[in-house]
């Protein structure tokens, strides 16, 4: 049975692996700007392409595009995991909890507030630092709420009902500084809010890779006590698990990967929720230490199929990135709700 699980896993792996390397490879090759073939692959080993503008096209914006979907599509996916784990609902998700409402949250006040830096003492942050900080605080301030509240609410569909409630609060601050701020503010606050993949330049992506990378890196170092939380406190302890601490590691991590990609990607939706299923469904499986490494890649994967699916209309513009994820998320989400008939 192990080794049937085991050469199952192998084979969602390299499939999953296979489908994500082309789906990259795609990301770069096509564009709302029809570029040849033959040109990006020339562009690619160090040409120019028959216009100048073609390798500004595919070096600094197609590469960083890819790259920031594939790394956002991982940190959603592992952070709507660790969050079903944690609080043992299959319905929680950093949108569910309402995470991403208050890394919004965060970079509303930054963006519409504060006009876009803030001062703390003598330290002084601006740009994307200022809302990486901003989403960061917002979305573990949520998480803090939601988890005070699990200790009192043990019925998964109320815990799901506060974390709706404690979004839409969050929904009507920011619908406030909305009102109350400049024009100018409201057009940045609502592009940033449809959600898009081209928000990091060639400049930030090094710093956003790195950030998102270490972060995953720090999540897989979790699976073995995501196991035995499984398995309820109690259980965990006599494992030798410090329950406290883990929560509190696994909370700052989804804090972190949360609202680093909705500082730089916007609110995302449903990648965090559903993609954790569809690895399940994949594997047929609750471990670990197979399901987590499985969910960052299909996590991946599914953010560079939204991503492609945005340029689409080629010339003629880009879809939100907001009114895809949903169109991929919601049907997984319908097929688990109806398979389980209600939650328990």
């Amino acid at each position: 049975m192990r080794n049937y699980r085991k050469n199952k896993y192998v084979t969602a792996t390299v499939a999953v692996s296979i489908l994500l390397l082309l789906l990259f490879v795609a990301n770069i090759f096509y564009g709302s700007v029809n570029i040849p073939f033959a040109d990006v692959a020339d562009i690619l080993m160090g040409g120019e392409g028959e216009r100048a503008g073609w390798r500004l096209i595919v070096i600094e914006t197609r590469l960083p595009q890819a790259v920031t979907a594939m790394l956002a599509g991982m940190a959603l996916a592992t952070a709507g995991l660790m969050l079903q784990t944690l609080f043992n609902n299959p319905l929680a998700s950093p949108e569910v909890f309402g995470v991403n409402s208050g890394a919004g949250l965060g970079v509303a006040i930054v963006m519409l507030l504060l006009q876009g830096s803030f001062t703390a003492g003598d330290i002084s942050l601006g740009g994307y630092m200022a809302l990486l900080s901003g989403a960061f605080i917002g979305a573990l301030f949520i998480i803090a709420i939601i988890l005070g509240l699990s200790t009192w609410l043990r019925s998964n569909i109320y815990l799901l009902i506060a974390g709706l409630a404690v979004s839409y609060l969050a929904s009507a601050v920011i619908s406030l500084l909305n009102y109350f701020s400049t024009a100018e503010g409201v057009h940045s606050y609502l592009i940033w809010g449809m959600g898009n993949f081209g928000g990091v330049s060639l400049e930030q992506l090094p710093f956003y890779s790195l950030l998102l990378i270490l972060a995953l890196l720090f999540s897989l170092l979790m699976m073995k006590p995501l196991n035995a939380l499984l398995l309820g406190d109690v259980y965990a302890a006599n494992l030798g698990i410090k329950t406290k601490y883990i929560r509190g590691i696994l909370l700052a991590l989804t804090g972190l990967l949360t609202a680093a990609v909705t500082a730089y990607c916007g609110p995302i939706s449903f990648i965090g929720l559903a993609v954790p299923h569809f690895a399940r469904l994949i594997l047929r499986t609750n471990n670990h230490i197979y399901l987590l490494p499985t969910t960052i890649l299909v996590g991946a994967a599914v953010a560079l199929l939204c991503n492609l699916i945005c340029q689409l209309p080629g010339d003629s513009g880009l879809i939100p990135l907001g009114a895809i994820t949903p169109l991929i998320g919601a049907p997984i989400i319908l097929y688990i709700v109806l398979r389980d008939r209600g939650l328990k």
